[in-house]
Formats: structure tokens, sequence, C-alpha cells
């Protein structure tokens, strides 16, 4: 697993505190789970231009 520094808007990283506390699940899987979904439609958005 790699380790990446990012910096995130003051108001992105307060959701991004309050939806995995209240889903009992880690902040890191969260964002984990996020990038894969964005990752996933990105894909199909370049599938569908190309």
């Amino acid at each position: 697993m790699k380790t990446v520094s990012l910096k995130i808007d003051d108001s992105i990283f307060g959701e991004t505190e309050k939806i995995p506390s209240r889903l009992s699940i880690p902040r890191n899987g969260y964002i984990n789970e996020a990038i894969e979904y964005y990752k996933k439609v990105k894909k199909r958005q370049i599938l569908e231009k190309g």
C-alpha cells in the first residue's frame, strides 16, 4: 500500500470527517472507496468518448 499526502479544501475535509464517523468506518477506507468510485466513473466516461 502506498502513502499519499494531499491538500483538501476545509469544506471537503469537514464532510470527509463526518460521513465515515457516522458510518463507523475508518476515514482511510472511506477515501479509498471514494477514489475507486471516481476512477470507475472516469473510465466509463473515457470509454463513452472513445
